[in-house]
């Protein structure tokens, strides 16, 4: 028996597979894993490279400019998480449980503040709350930069995170359970309390976490409108950028994981208590008008959105007027932008690393996913390779950066060739947002019937052939929102590149920073129009795209019955 088990094992084992997994395995680990062990090992040492214990971070918790960060961050990320989510829900709420009209006009339009930098939502908050404001002009003021206005930026910004979870969730329920209410004349509120909450109440809490993380970590809205509000990403900022102080910025950096880790084990937790409800005998939800309801969440609707089109216009106004407010004349200048920002070049840069990221990262994702899917009699290896994959969804953008400077950076790192150059923000991008390309690879990956590897091996066609013929072309879809959504995501991002980026090679984004410091916030709008305006064509593209593969393979399937 023993030796039959052996003997099947040593069938499935592939030494090729073997090497091929291995060597994808120490390349993550490599960029991963190390990075993270110099980070801490910075933490934990002096000036001089001493072992110091906790003495940095007794120094960060005594010093009370330093340790009152963390409260300020932790009240910040509070007030944003519940905000967030009750606004979030509610939108999702409105577009799959009500009959208000207009429901794709609302939904695209909820995603706009992920086409920008975070610094931009700040951006647009000084055009409208800032002292020459378009709202403060009218009478409506608000203390803008401090508490309030970075309160106000991190909603923008977490918003769409809250609402598209709400909304996948929402979206797919079991309509028997509501006809049943229907039936026994249970009265709507009774209804909500005990069938809606409790069928999304693992959603709620991924919500919560995911939206105090977001606004845990993130560093542009502190950086454009926090003024002297200190917040742990900025204190990063201030102790790297400003002092040269690496040793408390890496104190700094291991505090901002704390809570993406939380998040992060909670996650876990809740995906595996969460197994659904759907099943073959689920019907889908008929949603029935409501005059009242639908008038209430139509209201709610329309005030998110007009929100987000007041920031977007206010990009404008300032982009294309000659000098906001007192010359509103139509001009182009401001898009001739200047050298010592960034210039044009900067934008360029941006779009050039951005299509490096959706395009290394695109295939190395998929393969990735596919060796910890297809690969057989390698158990240990996949188990690892399939815990290292989620493990980027603990890291924020700000660690991820630091990791990598204290790694890559080292003078006995053979590896340190690549630091200052376009290769390590694009190995940055892979790293930050590889969780969720990875988990659409493998669930693409899943749906895929194992027979065709199998069928191929009984006909020794080789795997590499399989895979290029058969496995790719059926996962072009996922392969193709991969793409999409690393190249987004690289357009925008600024804490996983802030200490990445050479004078030689600015970005966009961080190029954004750097004119609203020199107090050039009508090219900063500029930029940032740019940047928006592409990313929307590069998601209609991909819109279009996935349409007319659709329309392809139901043409396909109608030749063949």
């Amino acid at each position: 028996m023993i030796l039959d088990t052996v003997r099947r094992r040593l069938v499935r084992f592939s030494a090729p597979q073997f090497f091929v997994l291995c060597l994808v395995l120490v390349l993550f680990t490599l960029v991963l894993l190390f990075p993270l062990v110099s980070l801490f090992s910075k933490a934990f040492t002096g000036a001089s490279g001493d072992f110091t214990g906790l003495s940095n971070y007794r120094r960060y918790f005594n010093t009370p400019s330093l340790s009152v960060s963390v409260q300020n961050t932790v009240s910040i990320s509070l007030v944003t998480t519940i905000v967030s989510s009750v606004l979030g829900f509610l939108y999702a709420y409105a577009l799959t449980r009500t009959r208000i009209p207009g429901k794709t006009f609302f939904k695209y339009i909820a995603l706009l503040p992920i086409f920008i930098p975070t610094v931009v939502h700040a951006l647009g908050l000084v055009y409208i709350f800032g002292r020459q404001g378009i709202a403060t002009q009218l009478g409506f003021s608000i203390p803008l930069y401090g508490f309030t206005g970075i309160v106000i930026s991190e909603i923008i910004y977490t918003f769409p995170q809250a609402f598209l979870m709400f909304y996948v969730a929402l979206e797919f329920a079991d309509g028997r359970l509501y006809e049943a209410c229907e039936s026994m004349g249970i009265p709507p509120l009774k209804k909500f309390l005990h069938v809606t909450l409790p069928e999304i109440k693992y959603t709620v809490v991924n919500v919560l976490f995911v939206c105090f993380t977001l606004a845990f970590t993130d560093f542009g809205a502190p950086k454009v409108i926090g003024g002297s509000y200190n917040v742990l990403a900025t204190d990063i900022y201030k102790q790297i950028a400003g002092q040269f102080n690496m040793n408390m910025g890496a104190v700094v950096g291991t505090l901002l994981l704390f809570p993406a880790i939380l998040s992060f084990l909670t996650g876990r937790i809740v995906s595996n208590r969460n197994t659904g409800s759907l099943n073959a005998r689920s019907l889908k939800l008929t949603v029935k008008p409501l005059p009242g309801r639908d008038i209430f969440f139509f209201s709610v609707c329309s005030i998110i959105t007009l929100c987000f089109l007041f920031l977007i216009t206010a990009l404008f106004v300032g982009a294309l007027t000659r000098y906001y407010p007192y010359d509103l004349s139509f001009t182009l200048k401001h898009f001739a932008f200047n050298k010592s920002t960034g210039g044009i070049g900067s934008y360029f840069n941006s779009l050039y690393m951005s299509f490096l990221t959706a395009l290394f990262g695109t295939a190395f994702v998929f393969f990735y996913a596919y060796m910890m899917e297809k690969s057989t009699g390698h158990g240990f290896l996949t188990k690892y390779g399939k815990l290292l994959s989620v493990l980027p969804l603990a890291i924020p953008g700000m660690v991820v950066g630091l990791s990598f400077i204290f790694f890559f950076n080292a003078r006995h790192n053979p590896f340190h060739f690549i630091y200052g150059t376009v290769t390590i923000l694009v190995l940055s991008n892979i790293l930050h947002y590889f969780s969720v390309p990875y988990l659409t690879a493998a669930g693409a990956l899943k749906k895929l019937d194992s027979e065709f590897e199998t069928v191929a091996e009984s006909m020794k066609i080789p795997r590499r052939q399989t895979f290029f013929r058969v496995t790719v072309p059926l996962s072009l879809p996922a392969i193709l929102e991969i793409g999409m959504y690393y190249f987004v995501n690289a357009m925008v991002t600024v804490s996983a590149l802030v200490f990445l980026y050479s004078a030689n090679f600015k970005i966009a984004s961080i190029a954004i920073t750097h004119m609203e410091e020199a107090g050039d916030i009508s090219q900063a709008a500029a930029m940032s129009l740019l940047i928006l305006c592409f990313n929307i064509v590069i998601r209609l593209v991909y819109e279009l795209v996935i349409k007319y593969i659709a329309k392809k393979r139901k043409l396909e399937r109608m030749e063949s019955l």
